[in-house]
């Protein structure tokens, strides 16, 4: 049965701050919360209409679970995890830095693509959107488990590296015919104004996704299809 306390805990982890302060996160959804228990991360408690993991949960009615849940459409299971220590930089391969990307789908479907790809390393500027933030972790489907994600000064971290730095920009070379290594750095920025100006200065070479249709219409691609166009470029090439 659900507790007043439980209920309160739950819905304030919507908040980054009380995240934070409780070291905990939800995941909700069979698959997600079956994605999460067989990952490294340590399950601090399970709700759940049914007996669905043979773990200990409790157990609660669907009024409940819509009590809880993030979502229009709960899905039998809400799990609370506990947000680990961040992990170690390993500065090398092909990695993805984000300079204030600030919407939860937008970074939920770039950690997926990471995943999909084989990025395992995700850098993100103090800026970007909480990667414990419930629609990210919706929105990754699982992906959040098996790509590392680090927050810190972006400027700092592109300072020392010794890897190359790609951009991507509007005015940038085309990434068709634009020769791509194995190992290097992609950098992607704001949904409205895109790399900084500060990080723009760090970029080795700017990369573009050139448009086939009316220029005078389309807008400029939204930054998660930017960053699996690119990324299919980056491992394309390094096939060959």
């Amino acid at each position: 049965m659900l507790s007043k306390s439980q209920q309160k805990l739950i819905n304030s982890l919507q908040n980054k701050k009380y995240r934070k302060k409780n070291g905990l996160f939800v995941v909700e959804g069979v698959k997600g919360v079956s994605e999460f228990l067989n990952s490294k991360y340590i399950h601090h408690e399970l709700f759940s209409t049914e007996d669905l993991f043979s773990l200990p949960f409790v157990d609660i009615t669907e009024t409940d679970l819509n009590k809880i849940s993030f979502l229009q459409s709960p899905n039998k299971v809400l799990g609370l995890f506990r947000i680990p220590e961040p992990k170690n930089i390993v500065d090398l391969g092909l990695i993805v830095a984000l300079d204030n990307v600030r919407d939860p789908g937008n970074l939920g479907t770039i950690i997926r693509l990471c995943d999909w790809f084989g990025v395992k390393q995700l850098i993100c500027n103090e800026g970007t959107v909480d990667c414990y933030n419930p629609k990210v972790v919706q929105a990754t489907m699982g992906s959040l488990t098996r790509v590392n994600i680090n927050y810190l000064n972006l400027s700092n971290y592109l300072e020392m590296t010794k890897q190359p730095i790609f951009g991507a920009f509007m005015e940038g070379e085309n990434v068709y015919s634009a020769e791509l290594p194995r190992s290097g750095i992609l950098v992607m920025g704001n949904e409205a104004n895109g790399i900084s100006s500060e990080i723009e200065k760090l970029v080795s070479k700017k990369l573009s996704i050139p448009s086939y249709g009316s220029v005078e219409t389309a807008e400029s691609l939204n930054v998660a299809t930017a960053t699996a166009i690119l990324l299919s470029e980056f491992r394309r090439t390094t096939e060959r």
